[in-house]
């Protein structure tokens, strides 16, 4: 009777201080709605829509980082053709063949696998190889973007590499094998989260019971775990402290690789010869240190809301040690992995012209591509990697050279050619229009954080993109980017003064504006220095 008259004390005592507090808290309301005014998005959602005009669609209140299931980009790889093509306009103005050769590219991932069973079946779908594709078309026209929304879209593990980063075997720098070795981290990083999600709902069960262990003790009586538990359900014993063993590094994931392949690789010869980077060499000698007397743990108290998280991860890695998650990475990669190679034309030379000197980043890294894309054997600290049914998505612009100047065998190897036509002026106009995440919005978007509506007469619009298109034609053509400079330089003054003005004021862009704006860009817009020998 007297322990459990102390547990009583020690709950209410826990329990009193959260309870004073929801008689004030109406008080808080004003503030917190004041700050929502002041920022009407989050962090961490308005963020991802200020990088680039067409890169992501606006996020809204509410909205969580990662794509919703209701996002057209976050659906299955079982789309049909149309249906990519439709969600992929939704981003992306124009460019119809590139969209097409895409979903079929997709598509055909799909119908491999559903071939059916039998030794016949299996047989014909291990002949069945990837029709790997090449996009041609100048700068800024979407040929990275159409990647960037495909990726978003398929569950399969992608990633997107320059090939600039490369160089030829035998030369100081990183060789095209790392490709598929990054690859494999980002399938480990991809199938880890998978499997946690799965098993969420499970650990979050286990979570309750260890929360009650951890309040009342293991060897409580039924009816004291009862009192407790009921006062843990109805949440009147969030704020108790509790102790919890954390171990190290706990909920730490190895980032996966940059979409450039960048970073620091150290090589450390292996059994393999594969490299390693620095991270897992330190990483290894530490974790060998640190097991010599088990598991390293510290002991923390905290509150048990935030118990409650930090005991849902160690029950996760619990779940997950089992799982033989290494070989079901390394078999997603195999069967349904996608590389894009972008930048392919800045590793091919005009053979119109005598090349002088020996260029590590050039040839000698399409010889080195040659059996990557056409299937071999990859050695990685993993385990061993198949290629043969990777697909390979190149693009380049060809400015300086042809796609005939790359080596027969890697032509013969990008058997689908897909050409991306370069951006007019009503293109242009759309691209600053009609993308869910067009330019325009995320700029209105912005300067309403600070009160102030920001509003674009369509003369203005149609304006800056004939402004563009202008530059595009007599300058340099950057494509899209070229909305960058143009829309940067209008609403630079407007960007600057908006935190002055008078809640509920409105600015609205009009043809003049853009003129008076963009007056010093358009004279001599023609470089004539590009006509002196």
């Amino acid at each position: 009777v007297t322990i459990h008259i102390m547990q009583f004390a020690r709950t209410y005592q826990s329990v009193r201080p959260a309870a004073m507090s929801l008689r004030s808290s109406s008080a808080l309301v004003p503030s917190l709605r004041t700050l929502w005014r002041r920022a009407p998005y989050t962090a961490a959602s308005f963020s991802s829509t200020v990088d680039s005009p067409v890169d992501k669609p606006v996020d809204f209140p509410g909205a969580s980082t990662s794509p919703p299931a209701s996002d057209p980009l976050s659906l299955p790889s079982s789309l049909k053709p149309s249906e990519v093509v439709s969600a992929l306009d939704r981003h992306i103005v124009g460019q119809a063949d590139a969209k097409k050769a895409v979903a079929i590219a997709l598509r055909n991932r799909w119908r491999r696998r559903r071939i059916g069973a039998g030794p016949e079946a299996e047989d014909l779908r291990r002949e069945i190889t990837p029709r790997n594709v090449l996009m041609i078309g100048p700068t800024g026209c979407g040929k990275t973007e159409v990647a960037r929304r495909m990726a978003r879209m398929s569950d399969a593990p992608f990633l997107k590499v320059e090939a600039t980063k490369f160089t030829e075997v035998g030369y100081h720098g990183r060789d095209v094998d790392q490709i598929v070795r990054d690859l494999v981290d980002v399938s480990l990083v991809m199938t880890k989260r998978a499997k946690t999600e799965e098993l969420r709902a499970d650990a979050r069960a286990a979570v309750d019971g260890k929360v009650l262990d951890l309040l009342v003790g293991e060897r409580a009586d039924a009816r004291a775990r009862d009192s407790y538990a009921s006062l843990l359900a109805e949440g009147h014993l969030e704020d108790a402290e509790v102790t919890v063993d954390v171990p190290e590094g706990l909920g730490e994931t190895p980032p996966a690789p940059a979409a450039g392949g960048n970073g620091i690789a150290i090589s450390f010869s292996e059994a393999g010869g594969q490299s390693q980077s620095l991270a897992d060499v330190l990483s290894r000698v530490a974790g060998a240190g640190g097991r010599r007397g088990g598991s390293a743990s510290e002991r923390k108290k905290m509150p048990v809301r935030e118990a409650r998280k930090v005991l849902e991860e160690i029950e996760l890695q619990r779940l997950l040690e089992p799982l033989d998650l290494t070989q079901e990475a390394l078999r997603a990669v195999e069967e349904d992995g996608i590389v894009f190679l972008d930048e392919i034309d800045k590793i091919c030379s005009n053979r119109d012209y005598a090349r002088s000197g020996a260029d590590a980043s050039a040839e000698g890294v399409q010889r080195d591509l040659l059996p990557l894309i056409e299937g071999c054997t990859i050695s990685t600290k993993h385990g061993n990697v198949q290629t043969d049914y990777i697909l390979f998505i190149a693009s380049g612009a060809f400015h300086s050279c042809k796609p005939s100047d790359l080596l027969p065998e890697l032509q013969g190897r990008l058997p689908i050619r897909v050409e991306l036509q370069g951006l007019t002026e009503h293109d242009l106009y759309r691209i600053l229009t009609e993308p869910v995440g067009n330019l325009l919005r995320q700029q209105t978007e912005l300067i309403a954080t600070e009160g102030v509506a920001l509003t674009f007469d369509d003369d203005a619009i149609r304006e800056m993109a004939k402004i563009a298109a202008l530059l595009n034609k007599t300058v340099e053509n950057i494509g899209a980017r070229r909305l960058h400079t143009v829309l940067e330089r209008i609403l630079e003054e407007i960007s600057f003064t908006a935190a002055e003005m008078e809640e509920g004021a409105t600015v609205t862009v009009t043809k003049d504006l853009v003129n008076e704006r963009l007056a010093n860009l358009l004279v001599g817009t023609t470089d004539l220095k590009r006509y002196i020998l």
